[in-house]
This record gives structure tokens, sequence and C-alpha cells, in this order.
């Protein structure tokens, strides 16, 4: 049994991840401990005060309760907002707090572009069009290059979680570009899981998304290796 607690903000799109659960079809657990998401709003002073060391507290010792060998804090942008060595500072004192390794979405969608080898990236965003700046900011400060992207404006995570395939879809389509490797699709509040195999069909490559990155970010610092044919190139067995 491999277990990766999940500190997710307030309710949106997380029953993701017990369709992850499902579809990984192993013994692996994703318990999701809720923290206080402040005000809903994908504005950069909101996004800030998301993601403290306070709010993170109060579920250390449910993820001690749930046997949890790792932790991601199942958030993009109450992350990349903070830069790059802010986002590292974040997830050190999230780790020192939790006592076991540590990460977040944003160093997820890091982690998997390089795993790919893959860093000429689209972004597919939800966000206003200066948190999209910030997440292009954080990725090229990883090494990769972003060739393209588009931003919803969507202002709420609330409004997020109500779309459905169609929507998602066509935010990838609109987003991508020839010279992309890979389409990155950065917000934890969209529904995604249910249509990755959708998205790399429609678009020819891969697709990242970040309920889907935030799994393979725990289990990579749990040294636990898994695969699920409707997850995507990033979950696709070795040949």
């Amino acid at each position: 049994m491999t277990t990766v607690g999940l500190l997710y903000p307030g309710h949106s799109a997380e029953d993701d991840y017990p369709r992850l659960e499902v579809l990984l079809d192993s013994d692996i657990r994703l318990p999701i401990i809720h923290t206080d998401i402040g005000e809903d709003a994908h504005r950069v002073d909101a996004l800030l005060k998301m993601g403290t060391p306070e709010r993170f507290a109060t579920g250390m010792e449910a993820l001690r309760l749930e046997g949890a060998e790792s932790v991601v804090w199942a958030c993009t942008s109450g992350s990349f907002v903070l830069g790059w060595e802010g986002a590292h500072e974040q997830v050190r004192e999230l780790a020192k707090a939790a006592g076991m390794p540590a990460s977040s979405t944003s160093f997820g969608f890091v982690n998997a572009v390089r795993h790919l080898g893959m860093p000429r990236v689209a972004i597919a965003a939800t966000y206003p069009a200066d948190v999209t700046e910030y997440f292009a900011a954080f990725l090229e400060k990883s090494g990769a290059v972003v060739v393209s992207g588009r931003d919803a404006g969507i202002l709420t995570a609330e409004e997020v979680g109500t779309w459905g395939r169609e929507q998602v879809l066509e935010l990838a389509r609109s987003a991508d570009h020839p010279d992309a490797d890979v389409v990155l699709m950065p917000d934890t509040a969209l529904h995604t899981v249910a249509h990755l195999a959708d998205l790399e069909e429609a678009l020819g490559k891969p697709v990242l998304t970040a309920n889907q990155v935030t799994v393979w970010e725990g289990l990579r610092l749990a040294d636990r290796r898994a695969w699920g044919d409707k997850l995507g190139r990033l979950f696709a067995r070795p040949d």
C-alpha cells in the first residue's frame, strides 16, 4: 500500500482523485485533506494567502492518521505565484511540518515535463491573463520553453469546477501550437481525469493536467511507479 496525502484548497474537482485511484487499479490511496481556500479568487493577492503554513497546519494530524508517505499541495496557482524561490520555500516548510517528503502541483508539472523529455510547452489555463503569466514565468525558470498559451479569464475555482468535457477540449485545442511538445492544463479546480485519453487523441500529443500530475508527483516522492491505460502518456507503461 502506498498512500499519498493531498492538501486540496476548498471544494471543486477533488472527485478527480478517487477516479484516479480506480484507474490506477492498484494499492494506491489518495486521501484528500481540505484546506481553507480563503477567498475563492484567481487573483494574485488572494492566491498568495492560500498556501500559508497556518492553513497547512490544520491538515498535519490528518495526514499522519492516514499514514501518508508523501504529501502534495494540490494547488498550482497557490504555489507558482510565489515565484521559483518562494515555491521552493513553501514545500520546504510543508515537508518540515508534515515530517515527510512534500511538493506542490507546480513542481509536479516541472518534473513531469522533464520526465517526458518535452520542454516545449503550451499552456491551456482557466486563469486570468496575469495569473497565467506567473505560471509561464515559473515554467521558464525551470528550463521549459513556453511556445503558446491561452487564458480563459475565469476568476473562481467554483466556476471552473462546473466545466464539462467539451469546454476542457476546446480550451486545450485553442492553446495548442505546432511547436509545442506537450499541452499543460494547470488548474486543480478543473475536472480533467475523465478526459485525458480524449485530450491526447484530439491533440495528437501528451497533455498534462493538474490533478494528474499532482498524483504522479506524490508517487514519485514515495518512490512508487504506477501505470494507468487511460491516464495519458505520463502514466503509460514503459515499452
